[in-house]
C-alpha cells in the first residue's frame, strides 16, 4: 500500500467515497456538476441569493450608508471649523501686526520726542556753560590786566631801584629812586 492510498483510507468519508464511486461507476460526475442536482442547486441558490439580498439591502448598507453620511458630516464640520480658525487666526495675526506696528510708531515718536528734549536741554547747557565761560573768560582777563599793571608798576620801581644801585656802585654817585625813575622812559603808552 503507497502513502497516498493510507491517506485516503484514512481521511473521513472516504468509505463513503468509495462506495458512491462504486454504486455510480468509475466514470461519474462530480456531485456539484452532476445535471441530476440542478434543480436543487439553483432552489438553494436562489433562496440563500434572495437572504442575502435582503439582508444586505434592509440590514447590512443602510448601516454602512449612515456611516458613510456621519463621516461626510464629520468631515465638513471639521472643514468649517477649520475655516473658522483659519478666520480668527487671521484676524489675531492682523491685530497683532498693527498692534506691532503702532507700538513701533509710538516708540519712534517716543524717541524723536526725546531727542528733541535731550538736544533743547543740551543746547540750554551748552549756552550757560559759554555764557559762564565768557563770564569767567571776562575775568580772567580783567585780573590778568590788573597783574599786568600791577607787574608793570613794580617793574618800574624795581628798575629805579636797580637803576640807582647800579649807578652808585658803577659811579659811587648816590642817585634817589625817584630820580632814577623819572629817568626811566614810559612804558605804560604801549
Amino acid at each position: 500500500m503507497t502513502l497516498i492510498e493510507t491517506v485516503i483510507e484514512a481521511a473521513p468519508g472516504a468509505e463513503q467515497a468509495a462506495e458512491y464511486g462504486a454504486e455510480h461507476g468509475e466514470a461519474a460526475a462530480f456531485p456539484p456538476f452532476d445535471p441530476t442536482y440542478f434543480a436543487s442547486q439553483l432552489f438553494w441558490l436562489a433562496i440563500f441569493f434572495v437572504l442575502f439580498y435582503l439582508l444586505m439591502s434592509r440590514w447590512i448598507l443602510p448601516r454602512i450608508g449612515s456611516i458613510i453620511e456621519e463621516r461626510r458630516d464629520r468631515v465638513a464640520d471639521d472643514l468649517d471649523t477649520a475655516q473658522q480658525l483659519k478666520a480668527q487666526a487671521d484676524e489675531t495675526r492682523d491685530a497683532y501686526e498693527k498692534s506691532l506696528a503702532d507700538a513701533r510708531a509710538k516708540a519712534h515718536a517716543l524717541a524723536v520726542e526725546t531727542k528733541a528734549k535731550v538736544s533743547a536741554e543740551i543746547a540750554e547747557e551748552t549756552a550757560a556753560l559759554e555764557a559762564e565761560i565768557a563770564e569767567r573768560t571776562a575775568e580772567s582777563e580783567k585780573t590778568l590786566e590788573k597783574a599786568r599793571k600791577k607787574a608793570l608798576g613794580e617793574v618800574r620801581g624795581i628798575a629805579a631801584s636797580t637803576a640807582a644801585a647800579i649807578a652808585e656802585s658803577l659811579s659811587g654817585l648816590s642817585v634817589t629812586e625817584a630820580d632814577a625813575e623819572a629817568a626811566l622812559p614810559d612804558t605804560t603808552a604801549r
